[in-house]
């Protein structure tokens, strides 16, 4: 069978000027795609770099793939930018592992992706979305503050894009203690990012990702707890923490939690999971407060870097490899589309 793989690589090039430098966080490096397709090979299937954009769209039509493997992020803030290669798959008819445009759309957009997961009855801190033109922004930040306390939201929040993934925008000033901050980080992200800021209820508690795969029943592949090397109660799995991971965090998978949150962590996972609609694989995030958990985001298109990403993590302590799991969301797919 031949397989595509759709995907964005980090380009070699300097972020350009003005942009932030986590402009190309979540693309892909040579070595994670080049992973991904020796795995296919050793499933005994040829693998085809489609690449994503212009150049995807011009080998589906010349030469269509039977299937395609989805990594590709999508260029630009869009809200719907991860949703692009399965809504060309879908009109050209062409297979793809992983989740619907439907579903990409909805996750990466934290604010609807938050309603939909509370109408599943799974926890989510309490939130706001603010966008700069509905603010009637005045230059001095003073209708900030009235917004948020009408929300009845409490201090400390954490500010993040709406519309972004891979902690991009999310960094240690996030955190806010003081109302009289929140203008000054809202117009600043906005700048930074041309988007919406959700402001949440920052929840004191453990950071809890939990790796799903399958369908019909989905099933939990392994929980994993992210824990500061520097014990504190403000812990954010922020963009600096994800670059200097090493020395930053520590990575404890299966989580050290009691029997009772780590059920409670899970039946929110797969409740999420399949409410969200997400197929093949998906990674959940949590934090945990008093064995609640309470919904942070979904990713449907968790990075799958063999070294680095938190699902290859989660995979590796549960004893599945890295070809492994590129097997299972292949043959995933497979058995959805019928495909022998």
């Amino acid at each position: 069978m031949k397989i595509g793989i759709a995907f964005d690589l980090k380009p070699k090039t300097p972020v350009p000027g003005g942009a932030p430098d986590d402009l190309h966080e979540e693309f892909d490096s040579p070595a994670t795609v080049e992973a991904i397709a020796a795995a296919i090979r050793r499933l005994g299937h040829t693998p085809i770099e489609l690449g994503n954009g212009r150049n995807l769209i011009q080998k589906l039509l010349t030469d269509p793939p039977d299937l395609v493997f989805n990594i590709a992020e999508g260029v630009g803030t869009s809200r719907n930018r991860e949703a692009r290669v399965p809504a060309v798959c879908e009109m050209l008819g062409i297979p793809h592992t992983g989740s619907d445009v439907l579903t990409l759309a909805l996750c990466l957009d934290k604010d609807m992706c938050r309603r939909v997961v509370q109408d599943a009855e799974v926890r989510v801190p309490k939130g706001i979305l603010i966008t700069v033109p509905d603010a009637a922004y005045d230059g001095n930040h003073a209708e900030f503050p009235g917004l948020v306390a009408e929300t009845g939201l409490t201090l400390p929040l954490i500010a993040k894009p709406v519309w972004e993934g891979s902690s991009k925008g999310i960094r240690s000033k996030c955190l806010i203690d003081r109302l009289e901050d929140v203008g000054p980080l809202v117009v600043s992200l906005w700048n930074n990012y041309k988007q919406g800021v959700l402001l949440e209820e920052f929840i004191v508690g453990d950071e809890v990702t939990v790796g799903v795969v399958g369908n019909d029943p989905p099933h939990v592949l392994g929980c994993m707890r992210v824990l500061p090397k520097q014990p504190t109660d403000r812990f954010i799995y922020s963009l600096e923490m994800k670059r200097e991971w090493e020395s930053r965090v520590t990575y404890e998978c299966p989580a050290q939690l009691s029997r009772p949150t780590i059920e409670a962590v899970e039946s929110a996972a797969l409740s999420a999971y399949e409410v969200l609609g997400c197929r093949d694989v998906a990674r959940i995030d949590f934090r945990v407060r008093n064995g609640v958990p309470y919904f942070l985001e979904a990713n449907p298109l968790p990075g799958l870097n063999p070294d680095t990403g938190d699902l290859l993590l989660i995979a590796k302590a549960m004893g599945v490899s890295h070809a492994e799991l590129i097997g299972t969301i292949v043959n995933e797919a497979r058995s959805r589309y019928g495909i022998g």
